[in-house]
């Protein structure tokens, strides 16, 4: 085991904030945990779990020991009469695990193409788009108790899941707590890819696609590509400009709250959803609101998509994370001023 010492954090994190680690331990494996444990003083620290940085607002220097994920591999685990299962290490980056299914003939993954983050983390937010969720291809996933160092295995139901939601974003409430944020650190996820396969094209920009190239059988390798291009028109590359994908959950509504709504927006941006509720697209009511290219600092509303903020500073003046939060309260407010409705932001805020 190597602990690193005071380690920069900002290329670890896809927004780019400048920000350092008091400690650092890289995990490749179950040992690397396990030695953690075995040490009396390093058990006793606060830990903070980073997968790819994707998803994070860092305000601050970490002083809890950060386990930086990066447990590798990815498999063929094994197959029944109706899915391969694909096991992939936690550390492994998520648009890459997508890559290699399709290059080894397992589709089932594409619609969520070039979603940033690493395989560890997208069980935690229950990732998805384009009509497509993580828990819709998810077999298994294998994790470790950072208290006990007992490993141990869930499926779909013990996850939790749920819209940008599982066990893993709550905390326990007691020895008998379901939750398990900063309990566990997730090593290896399996995926059941259908063989029976079927292409997911409900989604408005699919069917644009569809409609511009005539395409209307598409396999799961234009699927990809299709989202690929849609990702890349709409969503800066973080590796260009900081970001942390979506900011805000999509709000759900009740179809009377819906009606009000288009009474005085007949526009609103809605999705009609199977439990009966309606989701609203955040970032039309966001644009809607006048912030689409506006900035608080060097914190910014990315230009072609309201549902995201941007690092307008770079590498060499980044961003605060207090800027990031001070403009996140301030979309926050107009939208509920405007539309009652209150966004929720998916980052985590450390």
């Amino acid at each position: 085991m190597f602990l690193e010492k005071n380690v920069p954090l900002q290329p670890y994190n896809t927004f780019g904030i400048a920000a350092k680690a008091q400690a650092l331990l890289r995990v490749h494996s179950e040992a690397d945990l396990l030695a953690l444990l075995a040490d009396p003083h390093l058990a006793t620290w606060p830990r903070q779990v980073l997968g790819g940085g994707s998803n994070i607002v860092l305000t601050g220097d970490v002083k809890a020991l950060v386990l930086k994920v990066e447990v590798p591999g990815i498999r063929l685990a094994h197959e029944t009469d109706k899915h391969w299962v694909i096991e992939a290490g936690a550390g492994v980056d998520w648009h890459a695990l997508v890559v290699w299914t399709l290059d080894h003939g397992y589709p089932g993954l594409e619609n969520m193409a070039l979603i940033p983050g690493t395989v560890g983390a997208s069980p935690v937010q229950n990732i998805g788009a384009y009509g497509v969720e993580l828990q819709d291809r998810f077999d298994s996933l294998d994790a470790m108790d950072l208290f006990t160092g007992e490993l141990f295995s869930l499926n779909a139901a013990q996850c939790g899941f749920s819209y940008r939601d599982s066990v893993f974003k709550h905390a326990s409430s007691g020895a008998e707590g379901l939750g398990l944020a900063g309990r566990a650190v997730i090593l290896r996820v399996r995926f059941a890819l259908p063989k029976r396969w079927k292409p997911e094209l409900a989604y408005l920009d699919l069917q644009r696609k569809m409609a511009e190239t005539g395409m209307h059988s598409p396999d799961a390798r234009q699927i990809f590509d299709w989202v690929v291009a849609i990702r890349r028109a709409k969503l800066p590359d973080p590796a260009v400009i900081g970001n942390a994908g979506s900011f805000f959950k999509n709000p759900t509504v009740t179809p009377e709250q819906c009606a009000d709504i288009i009474a005085r927006d007949p526009k609103v941006v809605h999705y009609p959803m199977p439990d009966g509720s309606i989701k609203l697209a955040a970032g039309w009511l966001i644009d809607a609101c006048g912030w689409k290219g506006k900035s608080v600092g060097h914190a910014g509303v990315y230009e072609k998509q309201a549902l995201v903020l941007v690092n307008r500073g770079g590498r060499e003046n980044p961003c605060t994370g207090g800027e990031v939060m001070t403009l996140a309260k301030a979309i926050q407010t107009s939208v509920y001023e405007r539309f009652g409705i209150r966004l929720e932001p998916e980052p985590v805020v450390i």
